[in-house]
């Protein structure tokens, strides 16, 4: 019976990542120059530092492709979605900062304080912010899992990858997602989850 269980929990995850991968890889870019353009980016939130104090390169990789894009041409509007679970802790307010850092202009930059994963940021860009084209940010481990959800809520999505860290930089976070990648299905498909918080439509930022 423990057997049995264990091969189909197997069979379930193995599935779920086939699934998940080549449904979506045809919607992956792998740079700015080759993307077609979007009105509007959607930086995915991740912390800006790693527990060690070192700067996370995630977050650093994902903050230099959305400026590429943006000098490039290939996005008018950044969505900055993460976690705001403390006045300590700022995912969007800090991938702001990056941002204007390098350029680009903050009239331009919209920060949802309520992306507090990945399911929650591509739902209430959509619900809350009125954005169904739009051009995913994120490292390539993590892009399949964010085109499938926007796919399941009929949104024209593609993903413009950041540079993904060394294996062993990243050796955690991809285990994590091989995971988070049946755990989505579920979420869609079985328990109709809903992000945590919706609210009150919100306008992008103009200048």
């Amino acid at each position: 019976m423990a057997l049995y269980a264990f091969l189909s929990v197997s069979l379930f995850v193995i599935g779920s990542n086939l699934w998940v991968i080549i449904s979506t890889q045809d919607q992956v870019y792998d740079s700015p120059t080759t993307a077609p353009h979007r009105s509007v980016a959607l930086v995915l939130g991740t912390s800006r530092k790693l527990s060690d104090g070192r700067s996370n390169p995630f977050f650093d990789n994902r903050i230099t492709t959305a400026y590429h894009l943006y000098k490039d041409g290939k996005a008018d509007f950044i969505i900055v979605s993460g976690d705001n679970r403390s006045k300590y802790y700022n995912e969007p307010a800090e991938m702001r900062k990056a941002l204007i850092a390098k350029g680009v202009p903050s009239s331009i930059i919209t920060l949802d304080f309520a992306g507090l994963r990945t399911f929650d940021s591509i739902v209430r860009c959509k619900e809350i912010f009125g954005q169904e084209s739009i051009t995913i940010i994120t490292q390539p481990f993590h892009s399949y899992r964010s085109l499938f959800i926007s796919n399941y809520f009929n949104m024209d999505a593609i993903v413009v990858v950041a540079e993904e860290p060394e294996a062993m930089q990243s050796l955690k976070v991809l285990t994590r997602e091989l995971l988070a990648r049946p755990l989505a299905i579920l979420d869609l498909y079985v328990f109709n989850t809903e992000p945590r918080f919706l609210g009150e439509k919100e306008e992008l930022n103009r200048p």
